[in-house]
């Protein structure tokens, strides 16, 4: 099915050598949900002491502006995806590169492929990847019915969904069953600021593909799958932040169906190409048992590593510890920008 994997361990000697900026908004965050970010919090501490564990040189920042101060580190570890503004997720690798700074992640034009959900169905439907019909709406574009595709009987009226074109984490998601209400979802994601994609609800559950690189090298750990108790739900920002009960909507699941794992593999290798190096990120389809339908949805590069998300899960259905995941992703980094070739010189030198 998906080849085992062998976790990297930083040499002790970059350790200590390395100074590390962890940048994310909750970095300094004592504990407990945030009361906007929810859960997001906890992912950010959880990362930060990881770090801490490993015995890294670490510098903690909360704000893009230590990326203005020229700050004397070696290397970026940034978490910074959701600065609460459009594009947001390509600020961090763009200061950093202004900056002369090494960092963890894809360049800030991959991070624009992949935040642009619109670009991600081109690129996917350019390599011939299954991929659903959509429509974008750009904000101060006209807003034409002719483009909207049809919607998915459910059960006897098309449905829709329309959403924030670089929505993460199902921020702003809405649905409707007419073009009334899509005109009107529209508006409203347009007066927030937001382009608006549109697309028909698709029956399933959401298969979560992380990939991971090594020795630069696409790797791709264990499927796992938002599996859904009602087909039709949609799921909301306020339950994947646990900012409202999800009342046993959906859980996250293994993933080991013979049949599908390695078609969607394979489709994963193939979409891989297209944002490389990358480090690491999540490919998600829709996938419909009943009807043997798959689809692509979005790319997340630089997805949450949070150990009760996807990444943390299907660590450790590998067998990593969360540890090991957190220090195999930047271990990859860390080689990938030649950090780690004093160490190796000095051993060759040693041997």
């Amino acid at each position: 099915m998906i080849a085992p994997l062998t976790p990297r361990s930083i040499p002790d000697e970059a350790k200590s050598r390395l100074k590390i900026l962890f940048l994310a908004k909750h970095a300094r965050w004592p504990g407990g949900h945030h009361p906007e970010d929810g859960n997001h919090a906890l992912y950010h501490v959880e990362v930060r002491e990881t770090l801490e564990q490993l015995g890294l040189n670490l510098v903690l920042a909360d704000s893009y502006e230590a990326l203005l101060e020229q700050p004397d580190v070696d290397f970026v570890f940034s978490l910074f995806n959701r600065g609460g503004f459009l594009n947001s997720e390509m600020l961090a690798p763009l200061l950093a590169t202004k900056a002369g700074l090494l960092f963890l992640g894809a360049s800030a034009i991959l991070r624009g492929l992949g935040d642009d959900k619109h670009l991600a169905k081109l690129a996917a439907a350019a390599r011939g990847i299954p991929t659903a019909p959509w429509a974008i709406y750009r904000n101060g574009a006209p807003v034409e019915r002719a483009r909207c595709p049809e919607g998915a009987p459910s059960p006897n009226r098309p449905r829709l969904v329309i959403k924030p074109n670089a929505s993460s984490a199902s921020w702003g998601v809405r649905d409707a069953y007419d073009w009334a209400g899509v005109e009107a979802a529209i508006a409203a994601i347009h007066e927030e600021g937001h382009d608006a994609i549109v697309e028909p609800f698709m029956n399933g559950s959401d298969v979560e593909v992380p990939v991971i690189t090594i020795d630069g090298r696409p790797e791709i750990l264990p499927m796992m799958l938002f599996e859904q108790a009602d087909p039709t739900h949609l799921r909301t920002y306020y339950e994947k932040r646990d900012l409202v009960a999800r009342g046993g909507k959906y859980r996250l699941v293994d993933f080991d169906d013979a049949e599908w794992v390695p078609k969607i593999a394979a489709l994963t290798r193939q979409l891989a190409e297209d944002y490389r190096p990358f480090d690491y990120g999540r490919f998600e389809f829709r996938l419909d048992r009943a009807t043997g339908t798959l689809n692509f949805l979005e790319v997340n590069l630089q997805a949450n590593l949070w150990s009760e998300k996807v990444f943390g899960r299907a660590a450790f259905r590998a067998g990593w510890s969360q540890e090991q995941l957190i220090e195999t992703i930047l271990y990859e980094g860390l080689r990938r920008h030649g950090l780690l070739e004093a160490a190796a010189r000095r051993h060759a030198l040693a041997g």
